[in-house]
């Protein structure tokens, strides 16, 4: 049979639009397609192999708990989901974690909770929650509405109501918004789909102190900032506060469908049996594998390398920059980087991105006017310097055709 992209509009639900080049192959940061073209990844499944493609210790975790025990649903528990979810309690600020499959239904769960919460020790009126636009927290019909882009949520019916944005960074509009009866307040620590924005200290504070003054939670939607991607094991840690309920995925499991809910005992204990569920989260093969992962990913050596590669992509982003005038700043921290188009340039990121790929390397975008980076937390130097003489040739394509207009 005959695997071509064509293949993917005969068969396939039409809500993405994938790129023509077809993978069939990953080692490292490195990647062929069917043809045997090789690409260096920047983008790393969209922040998600953190360990890149293939990593020994990941194919070894998989293979051997693959001749153990596949699945058993939550009517039991199993050794590889009780030993990752201690690994989590140990090196985090939680008591209790929830496995779930994505980003989204660990913020599902997330979400269901912080209502759940407040309608036990408050009553029914403590319902808002308060999110922040541009954010991005899942597709689920609850996760895409409290995420703030209409462009994710709207036309799908009525929406999950008594949620409100308000705006990155500005304190003044979550004190605007935030009243007793406000049950939770959602943000990621570094926006991502947003545009990579990183909050301010004062803001971050701030919201905490809001927080605890109308006693409502504070979320962390850490699902794409989560195990190294920014040089802490979660970037609360770099932040200095911490927060009540924390989602973790992507990177969790080095590329393997996982995802996980952390939060205290006091707040868990509102979800007994029979609240919530899923039935493959906690599953062996995926907990074996995000256990390997974990544990590799939080070492010193892994993390202050992770800090070291942030200055290669910044010194190398800025040199290009240098000769060929398309970016206003680069945004973001660790290896989830973001390089702003100027006005010159604005609306084009993807055109960047298509440039990069045809010049044998993957980008990502974050909105229209941001080049975005996300590759392994381990990328050799070797690989960062090769990706970005490619991304070098990819600008200057784009600059000489914007200067034939």
């Amino acid at each position: 049979m005959q695997i071509s992209r064509s293949l993917f509009d005969e068969v396939m639900v039409p809500n993405y639009a994938p790129s023509a080049i077809i993978p069939v192959k990953g080692e490292g940061s490195r990647i062929w397609d069917q043809q045997g073209r090789e690409f260096v990844d920047f983008a790393g499944g969209i922040a998600v192999n953190c360990l890149g493609h293939c990593h020994p210790v990941l194919v070894n975790a998989l293979t051997e708990q693959a001749n153990k025990l596949w699945h058993l649903s939550n009517t039991m528990t199993n050794e590889p989901a009780l030993m990752l979810a201690k690994a989590l309690v140990d090196n985090t600020f939680a008591e209790k974690v929830y496995f779930a499959n994505s980003g989204a239904e660990s913020n599902e769960a997330a979400l269901k909770l912080v209502r759940r919460v407040a309608l036990n020790n408050y009553g029914p009126h403590k319902s808002q929650i308060i999110a922040f636009k541009q954010a991005f927290h899942g597709r689920t019909l609850f996760t895409v509405s409290v995420g703030g882009q209409a462009a994710y949520s709207d036309g799908f019916g009525p929406k999950p109501g008594d949620i409100d944005h308000a705006e990155y960074n500005n304190l003044d509009s979550v004190k605007a918004l935030i009243s007793d009866n406000t049950c939770a307040v959602v943000l990621e620590p570094l926006q991502g789909e947003g545009g990579i924005i990183s909050p301010t200290p004062e803001f971050i504070q701030g919201v905490r102190e809001l927080c605890d003054k109308h006693n409502a939670l504070l979320v962390f939607d850490e699902v794409q900032t989560g195990v190294g991607r920014t040089g802490e094991l979660y970037a609360y840690m770099g932040l200095g506060v911490v927060p009540d309920v924390l989602t973790t995925a992507k990177a969790l499991g080095g590329g393997f469908p996982i995802g996980a809910m952390l939060t205290t005992t006091e707040i868990a204990k509102h979800l007994v049996v029979g609240t919530h569920g899923s039935t493959y989260g906690g599953n062996p093969l995926a907990c074996a594998v995000g256990l390997a992962a974990f544990n590799t990913v939080n070492t010193s050596a892994v993390l202050d390398g992770v800090k070291e590669r942030e200055q290669w992509f910044r010194e190398g982003i800025n040199a290009i920059n240098d000769k060929y005038k398309v970016f206003s700043e680069v945004r973001g921290k660790g290896l989830l980087l973001g390089a702003v188009l100027n006005a010159d340039y604005a609306g084009k990121a993807r055109e960047f991105m298509l440039a990069a790929a045809d010049e044998g390397l993957l980008v990502l975008m974050a909105g229209a006017n941001v080049v975005r980076m996300a590759p392994s937390l381990v990328i050799p130097k070797e690989d960062v310097s090769q990706g970005l003489a490619r991304f070098e040739r990819a600008v200057a394509k784009v600059v000489a055709a914007a200067k034939a207009v």
